[in-house]
């Protein structure tokens, strides 16, 4: 059945406005990101096959590729995009702080900053997280992509962010895809580096967060971080 075929009431569109974007289905807000469907289906159909593709269902859609959107029948590079894009403008709004009144009270709060996003990455992405000596929020930085050694994380350019913004304190936010957020041995000695090197500068390292699928682990709770 094409949409247009649906009682008022049922469409996406008209459903959003009449009853509130919470009422929609997985479904129908990916067929809202669609737009249209095709001449053999409606963008209803090419939802489901979307969402049929994997078993996670819509947990596909944070990490897949638009080639992979493009086994759809239907679905061609220009709707593939569309939807990447809501998925990404979603995800950055979920993760991006609300200003520097943004406050870190505790390892909690740091991950919850940044869980949605980095649970998905691929490779291992090290940010810093700069705040100021209310322990407000004032940025973040992505420091360097890839696996976590102290050949590619170098205090120069870890701190240089902390410096051009005068940051008071920073917190160290790295990804495990393995979805493990056990700190490995590496983990422990490069974290121990940077201390020492924000000792020096007079920047404290409140925390190094090391973020798994859905959990977290805190240096500072395991004692890792004095």
């Amino acid at each position: 059945m094409f949409i247009k075929e649906l009682p008022f009431s049922e469409r996406p569109r008209e459903k959003m406005f009449t009853e509130g974007i919470a009422y929609l289905s997985n479904t129908e807000l990916l067929a809202i990101l669609m737009g249209t469907g095709t001449r053999e289906k409606s963008a209803l159909r090419l939802a489901e096959e979307v969402l049929s593709l994997e078993k996670s269902g819509i947990l596909f859609l944070s990490e897949c590729s638009p080639e992979e959107l493009k086994k759809v029948k239907g679905i061609g590079e220009a709707k593939a995009c569309q939807v990447l894009a809501g998925i990404e403008l979603g995800r950055r709004i979920a993760t991006k702080p609300r200003g520097s009144k943004t406050r870190v009270n505790g390892p909690g709060s740091i991950a919850s900053l940044f869980m949605e996003e980095m649970r998905y990455y691929k490779k291992e992405i090290f940010n810093i997280l700069l705040m100021n000596s209310k322990g407000e929020v004032i940025g973040t930085d992505v420091i360097s992509v890839g696996d976590l050694s102290s050949t590619v994380i170098h205090p120069r350019e870890v701190f240089l962010p902390a410096i051009k913004r005068s940051a008071a304190t920073v917190a160290f936010v790295h990804n495990h895809p393995s979805g493990d957020p056990t700190p490995s041995s590496e983990d422990i000695a490069v974290t121990k580096k940077l201390v020492d090197a924000g000792t020096i500068l007079g920047i404290q390292v409140v925390d190094h967060v090391v973020i798994g699928d859905g959990k977290y682990v805190s240096f500072r709770e395991e004692q890792l971080i004095q």
